[in-house]
């Protein structure tokens, strides 16, 4: 299916591109979304004509996670759990323990913008995060572990 990109996409384009997807991907992801619209003639003249609003409010948008990302940057972040005395917790630290945190902090981020390569934190100790605020702004955090008695 040829699509025409509302806003930058990771490894697929950036804003105004026309692309071929997977018919799925576009119908089920980016069209939802509001990532994406089908690239018929109609479509890409619109676009066209909305062209330079848009391309602010992206400019906008990446400024402000800039700004954002600039805050968090080299940030600890400590969160309590139970564990073992062998320092392995009994439960885990997601990401949504993660966003939570930043949350209280005064940090809105969503879960989905945490990246954990290695999966839930089930140990004590310091751990590298990547918080990914836009596709071009991606922070790195560390979370403190820190075990309370069971």
């Amino acid at each position: 299916m040829q699509i025409i990109l509302l806003e930058k996409v990771v490894n697929l384009g950036n804003l105004g591109d026309v692309v071929k997807v997977k018919d799925g991907y576009a119908r089920n992801f980016l069209i939802p979304q509001r990532k994406a619209r089908r690239a018929t003639q109609a479509a890409v003249a619109e676009f066209e004509a909305k062209r330079a609003e848009l391309e602010k409010v992206a400019a906008e948008k990446l400024a402000a996670a800039q700004a954002q990302g600039e805050k968090l940057a080299g940030m600890t972040v400590t969160i309590a759990q139970k564990a073992g005395v062998d320092g392995r917790l009994f439960g885990s630290v997601t990401n949504y323990d993660i966003a939570q945190a930043l949350g209280q902090q005064g940090f809105a981020v969503e879960k989905g913008a945490i990246r954990m390569p290695n999966g839930p934190l089930k140990t004590v100790g310091e751990h590298p995060v990547a918080v990914s605020l836009h596709t071009d702004v991606v922070v790195d955090i560390t979370i403190a572990v820190v075990g309370e008695a069971a």
